[in-house]
């Protein structure tokens, strides 16, 4: 098939035509190969606008969403980014050509492995990777420019707005079968909450310790 016509195609029709102006996002949407990050046996399927399983439970966000939520980070070149949820790693990808240094972190090991491996051969350089709870962040290298959430939690985690840095954003669903895309900004040490619009992702899975 041809992915670049096709991956062309969803940018304009997808992307561009539902209010993304961001041009260096339009040009990571562009770049970035989606086919490649699900089975081979869905790649016809790769740049239509709705999500698809990648396994365990787990999906590949729909483009526009993905286009959506890296536009309102504003994401200059020069930030360090963690993102919650690495999933089949398509998001980070557009990420790591955005920011400066992007952490991952995924509960899901096989997932997590699979990402890495693929954009290992993608040769992407800036990025970090980490099995774990996503909702505890990943304090070590705290704080980060900007946090994004691409599974749906119950409420904000807490940990993940004490590990985001002034000036900061971050973007997270927040909410339960079906979620509001939500925004906070974090001002002179004071958080600023917006809402974008009415979203579904999977729910964030945790890992409990009881010991």
């Amino acid at each position: 098939m041809d992915y670049d016509t096709l991956r062309k195609q969803m940018v304009e029709n997808q992307i561009i035509s539902r209010g993304i102006s961001d041009e260096r996002v339009i040009s990571a949407m562009l770049k970035v190969p989606r086919h490649l990050f699900v089975s081979e046996n869905q790649r016809h399927e790769a740049y239509n606008d709705y999500p698809l399983p990648i396994g365990e439970d787990q999906t590949i966000s729909q483009p526009y969403m993905v286009a959506l939520m890296t536009e309102l980070m504003c994401l200059d070149g020069d930030e360090k980014v963690l993102e919650i949820g690495t999933g089949s790693g398509y998001q980070t990808a557009i990420l790591a050509e955005l920011a400066k240094e992007v952490y991952t972190v995924e509960i899901i090991e096989s997932l997590s492995m699979n990402a890495k491996h693929i954009l290992n051969e993608l040769g992407y350089k800036n990025i970090k990777f980490r099995v774990g709870d996503g909702y505890n962040g990943w304090k070590e290298y705290a704080p980060f420019d900007d946090i994004i959430v691409t599974c749906g939690p119950t409420d904000i985690p807490q940990p993940l707005i004490d590990q985001l840095g002034e000036g900061g954003k971050l973007v997270i669903p927040v909410g339960y079968s079906f979620q509001t895309l939500t925004i906070l900004e974090k001002i002179n040490g004071e958080l600023r909450k917006t809402e974008s619009i009415e979203c579904r992702f999977v729910p964030m899975t945790r890992k409990y310790n009881f010991n």
